[in-house]
């Protein structure tokens, strides 16, 4: 292997490190705890995307024959969910606030025909929205086995792990420690509310949806014009060929990535803070 093709290798390695290392530090990591089974595949060990990623390196190192865009494309490929997903977790929100309101308002119409609300929310399970009926499953179980109401209450509290749902928990414990009237008039205030903020975040998420095909589209036409230019006119980008030019293209993919990654951070949906938590939920958060 020529010095050239050596050096051009590991200035695209340590552009590659600097892109993978900038994206953990920004997003994150979650420990998780140590897996016993050692019979997995590869793959099952790597993650999908992971693979996925390293066969798309192959793929551009191949048709270009540029380490640093291999490398690029690689990372690019690895992070895809993380730079340009999130409309999944904001639907999973959004499907929860739904329900969240919809079981509010079935609630209060429950409570309307003379009935306690130990024996309104077990009415009310099996016609819940399925993004809350798991949760609501097991608050209805922990009546059953004689669990006190507002402790009941704050363990679903936490299984929801929502900060619009902290209102309407917190309005049914009061109810539950006080025993006072006028719980079916603060349902409907809190259902309500629930329906203006769904309906705020699903206007966010329909503008939130075309940025992210317009982020995509740019990313896509972008990629398409490297390769081929690569494949079907060699000589305009015969300066990439050189140590210099993967330097320089190096520093056009870290710019590409921060910009990813600053309309990653704006695309984001920050959720409120929770205000009803419990000490073994801070606990276990600290």
């Amino acid at each position: 292997m020529s010095p050239t093709i050596l050096l051009i290798t590991l200035i695209g390695a340590a552009i590659g490190a600097s892109v993978l290392l900038l994206v953990i530090a920004i997003r994150g990591s979650e420990p998780k705890p140590p897996s016993p089974g050692s019979s997995r595949s590869v793959v099952e060990k790597l993650g999908k995307q992971t693979v996925y990623g390293i066969i798309a390196g192959f793929v551009a190192l191949l048709l270009t024959r540029w380490p640093v865009a291999a490398v690029g494309a690689g990372l690019l490929v690895a992070f895809w969910p993380a730079l340009f997903g999130g409309a999944k977790e904001e639907r999973t929100s959004i499907a929860r606030l739904e329900g969240l309101a919809s079981w509010t308002e079935s609630l209060r119409d429950t409570i309307a025909g003379a009935v306690g609300l130990e024996q309104a929310i077990p009415a009310t399970v099996y016609a819940a929205s399925p993004s809350i009926q798991p949760q609501l499953r097991l608050l209805a179980d922990r009546l059953r086995i004689r669990m006190p109401m507002p402790e009941a209450l704050e363990r679903f509290a936490d299984d929801l792990d929502d900060a619009s749902a902290d209102l309407v928990v917190s309005a049914l414990i009061l109810n539950a420690r006080l025993r006072g009237p006028g719980l079916r008039q603060v349902l409907s205030s809190l259902a309500d509310s629930a329906r203006a903020e769904l309906d705020m975040r699903q206007r966010v998420m329909a503008g939130r949806a075309s940025t992210r095909r317009s982020v995509q589209i740019v990313v896509g036409v972008s990629l398409v014009f490297m390769i081929g230019l690569s494949i079907i006119n060699r000589d305009f980008v015969e300066p990439y060929n050189s140590a210099g030019g993967q330097m320089v293209l190096g520093v056009v993919i870290g710019i590409f990535a921060i910009g990813f990654l600053w309309m990653r951070r704006l695309a984001k949906f920050e959720m409120p803070a929770r205000f009803l938590v419990t000490a073994e939920t801070g606990e276990a958060r600290a």
